[in-house]
């Protein structure tokens, strides 16, 4: 088997690693995913799974173009049907570069985390793979990714808070709250100054 491990970050693939070795399968490593945003944050990841499979003398491969615009161009009409599109877009270009390099089975690290949907990574997969001409390595990886985190967490490995796209990081961070509009002083005092203007020419 010579099997091509899509690595969506360098924490995930922890323990996809270290399980597929212990079963006597030495994989190589890509990384495609330019759903991450902003590339401040892609950039963090990209660098900290480069130094990673440096580190661990796993054989990787980067698609480093970071076609954002396509991306976003396939979520944003649905944005509710995005991480579908999002899972199709990177197995798609992992799929086409095994086939081209050599591989005959592909993976993926986002098999190992319990926030990913789970069966809509397994199907866009197994499509990818079939397409090319490829098997595709299914295993539930997800009993293993808090072992992963802590190991990632104490090699120092940079732990990204969401998912990679705006829409995660929007979900992560932004708590939206009931409340009425905020105005600064100087705005409501003009406000104050038009509404009694208006009272004034009415009288």
């Amino acid at each position: 088997m010579k099997l091509l491990l899509h690595c969506c970050c360098a924490p995930c693939s922890v323990m996809p690693l270290r399980l597929l070795r212990a079963d006597g399968i030495e994989p190589a490593a890509f990384f495609y995913n330019p759903n991450i945003h902003p590339y401040s944050e892609y950039r963090k990841r990209r660098n900290t799974f480069r130094e990673y499979m440096e580190s661990q003398r796993v054989s990787f491969a980067m698609l480093d173009d970071y076609d954002m615009e396509t991306f976003l161009a396939g979520v944003a009409a649905h944005p509710e049907a995005r991480c579908g599109f999002c899972y199709r877009l990177r197995l798609h270009a992992a799929a086409e570069f095994a086939a081209a390099h050599g591989f005959d089975t592909l993976s993926t690290s986002l098999l190992v985390s319990p926030y990913q949907k789970h069966e809509l990574i397994k199907e866009a997969g197994e499509q990818a793979a079939a397409e090319f001409g490829l098997n595709f390595y299914y295993r539930d990886f997800r009993p293993y990714f808090r072992e992963g985190q802590e190991i990632a967490r104490a090699e120092g490995l940079y732990l990204q808070g969401y998912c990679g796209c705006v829409y995660s990081e929007k979900e992560r961070y932004f708590k939206p709250k009931a409340q009425p509009l905020i105005l600064d002083n100087k705005w409501q005092k003009r406000e104050n100054r038009r509404a009694a203007a208006e009272k004034t020419e009415q009288a």
